[in-house]
């Protein structure tokens, strides 16, 4: 799949994706530009929750196939997102115990598609990301996934915090990966556990972390201080296989 297939230009065809129902992750509008379709085009971003970004006319006409953009391109979801119940169903019809990943404001699609490949060979049910300030289902990630996405359900939620609220209630887990946290292999990351993980360069946001059970630290011998957030996720991840399969013998 090609990215272009997913990418929407010009001012009407942008508002008919819109009203459409079709999901557009994020919007590139001319920085400056306040005529009538525009002003239509922010509102039924906003309405729809997509990423709005302002850019320069040089910007879009880099990003353009067409050279026909009107001032507008749009991106639309390369798949269609699941539901977090999607995710639990999948759980249950494994007759396993719920896994699932949680991503606060991941921002790069290789990133992204990164961790779905790893989320999908790790045995995790779904993964949830946030409707803003993160990547979509973009084509990128779609490539980057090798094709994990086709197998792996994607839920994208408005509120991180009130899904982890909602999920404790099922009986979930939740454990974030933070530096000042306990070493994961101290920790019991057996059960129905929900893995978060943070933004690339400001990690998990505060209200996530407080809302976590438990913080687990990777163990780090180098001269630098950090991980790339997908190598995190897939060190944790099988941290949590690890002790899966130990409960399980």
């Amino acid at each position: 799949m090609r990215y272009e297939e997913f990418t929407i230009e010009g001012r009407n065809a942008v508002i008919e994706s819109f009203r459409s129902g079709k999901t557009i992750d994020k919007v590139f509008v001319l920085d400056g530009c306040q005529d009538g379709p525009v002003r239509t085009i922010v509102r039924e971003a906003k309405k729809a929750g997509s990423l709005i970004q302002f850019v320069s006319k040089e910007r879009l006409d880099q990003m353009s196939e067409t050279g026909k953009h009107q001032g507008v391109i749009a991106y639309a979801a390369a798949y269609e997102y699941a539901t977090v119940e999607d995710i639990l169903e999948n759980a249950r019809s494994k007759g396993e115990a719920p896994f699932v990943f949680l991503l606060d404001e991941i921002e790069d699609p290789h990133n992204l598609g990164a961790i779905i490949r790893t989320a999908n060979l790790a045995g995790a049910h779904g993964v949830i990301i946030p409707n803003r300030r993160a990547v979509g289902l973009t084509a990128t990630v779609l490539k980057t996934s090798a094709g994990a996405l086709n197998y792996t359900p994607v839920a994208k939620v408005t509120n991180l915090n009130k899904t982890i609220e909602e999920l404790k209630k099922e009986g979930m887990w939740f454990v974030c990966a933070d530096m000042g946290g306990t070493t994961m292999y101290d920790l019991n990351l057996t059960g129905a556990i929900g893995l978060v993980i943070g933004n690339e360069g400001n990690g998990v946001s505060r209200l996530v972390r407080e809302n976590c059970d438990m913080i687990a630290s990777i163990p780090m011998k180098g001269d630098i201080d950090s991980l790339n957030a997908s190598v995190a996720a897939g060190v944790l991840a099988y941290e949590i296989v690890r002790q899966r399969l130990n409960a399980s013998k």
